[in-house]
Formats: structure tokens, C-alpha cells, sequence
């Protein structure tokens, strides 16, 4: 790995988050929101006009007084990253620029849940995408747990892990700086990046699939806590006549929206196991069962994004997730429910569907990756 770069200032740091987020932007809109004035934002940005990771955009906006300003915007062939999902089955990588616009991508399935299993197929999937590794300004991994510190995972349920230094394990294979984080906080950094919802300084992001996920943006921030991860949303109280999930909650988001909940509702009622997709074609042929479990669903995740934007106060919710084929069959009813539950003069919620798969969460992986980088971009400190 590179030698360690000394630390960025917080206001040069803060500088280069703003433009690779939003970038191309304003000196004067960079001001407005760091509270700089020009001379600050020129001392600040020059370190990074001159290693040539930000340019001048070529078109000029009207500036004070009428002038021709440039806006800064960064060059994203400058770095390139990698970032991976890592799910209970495979891992899925993307290769991106320093913007985690894509450029390739790549998946391995798991031979097994041990730590070694998931290093060897995050190995073959960075070689596969890069080459070398060692040309990789970095590489983001996103795991369904709690991460501390960006490198070890205290918890990950759906592998059986404790207390993993998983950092440790991949840079000693791979030779280049790596960050990890939760999967869920990595496709909230990912909608914030590139997403629909890009601009939008405050939202939520609902995920339906193996369990039930929860981010959030306020005042343009990811939000997060010691306890990320813990699968807090995955337990809400939807429905006190649902059923039961795995640990014995009644009616909760896991038992009424996870994939393991809708396929274990469906199989009670039909006395055999089904896959999720059976699910879904049974719900679309009309089969009484699955409908009525679709219907159920789309009540339960209609009260989940009206609790999540009210408690929130936010008007945007994004839904995503492997378990996001459901959505055809209960929008109606999700939007009725969450339209019910609503003050009638509160802000109407727009729901934005993300059907990008775990392209979305590997590219929000190597955003996360490009945000820990900027320490280690080789920039002399500031000031």
C-alpha cells in the first residue's frame, strides 16, 4: 500500500466531499454552503488543482458581478476504485472512476461463509475488474452488519460472523487501502452520489430482501451511529396480527416484507416451501394465497415508509433491494395506506423505485471507498 499522506484539514476535506457530490459547482455555491470566503476556497482548492483531481468545468456560469466563473468540478479519470456487495450467496463488484461513475463489473458466488471463502472471492472479483490491484486508489466493501471503524465487522448475521478484522484480512491479499461498511449505509452514500435522488438534501431510503434496512440523509449528510447495522428497522411493529418472524416478533417489518418472510408466509398456507420469484408469479396469476400475502405486504411497507418519512420529516423515500419485484404488485396499496397515514397537509412522500440491483450497493461501496480516501489522494495538508 501507499505510504500514509498527512490529513486533510476539515474544511479541505469538507471542500472536496461537496464537489465530488455535487459537483460541477460554484465557487460561490461552495461558499454558500461551507461558509468560505473566496480567498479561503482558493487557498483550499488550489492543492487540488494542481495534483489535477479537480478541473475547471469548460462552461462558465454568470460569476459576482457579472463575471465568467468556472465551476470546480473533479476529474473523475484521475483514481480509479473498486467496491463490493458482499450478500449470503456471492459477492458483486464494480469497478468506477473517482466520481463511482461504472466502469465494469464482476460477481463470484460463495463456496462458503468463512472468512477465507469471502476474501478468496473478493480477491477474484478485484483482479478480475482491475488486473493489478495495486492500481486501485482503493477498494469499498458493504456487508449487511455492523461495521466499526471502517474495517472490522462486529456482527454480520447472514455469514455467522463475530469480531471479523476483515480490512486486516483484504489488504494483506490485495496490497491497496480498504474500507469497509454497511451495506445499507453504502447504497444510501450510492443515491446520494449518483442516485435519482441526487440534490435532495434530505431522505430516506427503505430496502426490502433478505432482511428489512433503513438509511438516512439529513442536511446533505449519511447519517449513522455506533449502532448501524444492528438491523434496528428490520423489527418495526407493522402489523399485530401478522406473523411472527424468526425471533418471535409479531407482525414486524421482517416478518411481513423480508423475502424469508413472504416465501414462509406462502409455504404455511400451501403446505410446501416456495422461492421468492415463485411467489411473485403465483401473486400475478391470482393464486388467493399469495395474493393475499402480497396484499399484506404492500399495507405493511405502506405503514413503513408513512412511519419512516413522519418520524424522519422527510417527503423523499427511496426503495430498493433484491426483494423489489413486490413493488409492482402492491404499489396501489402502498400508496393508499401511506397517503392514510399522512396529515393531509403534510409535504406529499415521493417513493423513488431503485431497480439497479447490487450494482447501485457495489458502486455505493467504492463511494464510501473514494470518501476515506481523501486523506490519502497524496495532497500536501492545508494551510
Amino acid at each position: 500500500m501507499p505510504d500514509p499522506q498527512p490529513p486533510l484539514s476539515d474544511s479541505a476535506r469538507d471542500l472536496a466531499r461537496e464537489v465530488l457530490i455535487h459537483g460541477p459547482i460554484s465557487r460561490a455555491e461552495l461558499g454558500r454552503r461551507l461558509g468560505l470566503s473566496p480567498a479561503s476556497l482558493t487557498r483550499l482548492s488550489k492543492p487540488f488543482l494542481d495534483r489535477g483531481l479537480f478541473v475547471e468545468s469548460a462552461e462558465a456560469v454568470q460569476g459576482a458581478a457579472g463575471r465568467p466563473a468556472r465551476p470546480l468540478d473533479v476529474r473523475a479519470d484521475a483514481s480509479r476504485f473498486a467496491g463490493v456487495k458482499i450478500t449470503g450467496d456471492g459477492v458483486y463488484g464494480a469497478l468506477t472512476d473517482l466520481r463511482a461513475g461504472a466502469l465494469d463489473a464482476a460477481e463470484r458466488p460463495l463456496a462458503g461463509h468463512g472468512v477465507s471463502d469471502v476474501v478468496e472471492a473478493i480477491r477474484e472479483v478485484v483482479r478480475e475488474l482491475a488486473g493489478d490491484p495495486t492500481e486501485l486508489a482503493g477498494l469499498g466493501v458493504s456487508i449487511g452488519g455492523n461495521v466499526a471503524d471502517g474495517r472490522t465487522v462486529t456482527r454480520a448475521p447472514f455469514l455467522e460472523w463475530r469480531e471479523v478484522a476483515l480490512a486486516d484480512e483484504l489488504e494483506a491479499v490485495l496490497g491497496l487501502p480498504v474500507t469497509v461498511e454497511n451495506d445499507v449505509t453504502a447504497l444510501t452514500v450510492a443515491q446520494q452520489w449518483f442516485g435519482a435522488v441526487r440534490g435532495t438534501p434530505a431522505f430516506a431510503v427503505v430496502t426490502i430482501g433478505a432482511g428489512v434496512g433503513y438509511g438516512l440523509v439529513m442536511h446533505d449528510r449519511v447519517i449513522t451511529t455506533p449502532d448501524t447495522g444492528l438491523g434496528l428497522a428490520g423489527h418495526f411493529p407493522l402489523d399485530p396480527n401478522g406473523p411472527r418472524c424468526h425471533a418471535g416478533h409479531r407482525g414486524c417489518s421482517s416478518a411481513m416484507l423480508s423475502i424469508p418472510g413472504i416465501t414462509g408466509q406462502l409455504a404455511v398456507a400451501l403446505g410446501r416451501s416456495v422461492s421468492y420469484d415463485e411467489a411473485l408469479d403465483l401473486a400475478a396469476a391470482g393464486d388467493p394465497a399469495a395474493v393475499a400475502v402480497a396484499e399484506a405486504a404492500g399495507r405493511a411497507l405502506g405503514r413503513m415508509i408513512a412511519a419512516v418519512a413522519n418520524l424522519a420529516m422527510v417527503d423523499t423515500v427511496v426503495l430498493s433491494g433484491e426483494g423489489i419485484g413486490l413493488w409492482p404488485f402492491v404499489e396501489t396499496t402502498t400508496r393508499d395506506v401511506l397517503a392514510a397515514e399522512r396529515d393531509q397537509e403534510a409535504a406529499p412522500v415521493r417513493v423513488q423505485v431503485d431497480g439497479e440491483g447490487f450494482d447501485a450497493w457495489a458502486r455505493g461501496a467504492a463511494a464510501v471507498a473514494i470518501q476515506s480516501s481523501l486523506a490519502t489522494l497524496g495532497l500536501e495538508p492545508a494551510g
